[in-house]
């Protein structure tokens, strides 16, 4: 399945478009990172981690999902 990547320091937005059911709830939660319009449309620098964190845990089909990055 498609997926696409975007870093904010210590936390990594997975998007994945084929389960994206279009519920707007990021863009609404969040429109300082997410914007349809643009390109890139995920802007994850725009918002603290929690703040992504708190957002993607609201998305209801799983298209969003994140992971925390680790030094090695």
């Amino acid at each position: 399945m498609e997926k696409h990547e975007y870093i904010n320091g210590n936390i990594t937005v997975i998007w994945q478009p084929q389960k994206c059911i279009h519920s707007a709830i990021c863009v609404k939660m969040l429109p300082k990172v997410y914007n349809p319009k643009e390109r890139p449309w995920i802007k994850a620098e725009n918002a603290t981690a929690q703040e992504l964190k708190d957002q993607i845990d609201h998305c209801p089909s799983g298209a969003l999902s994140y992971q925390f990055n680790t030094e090695k």
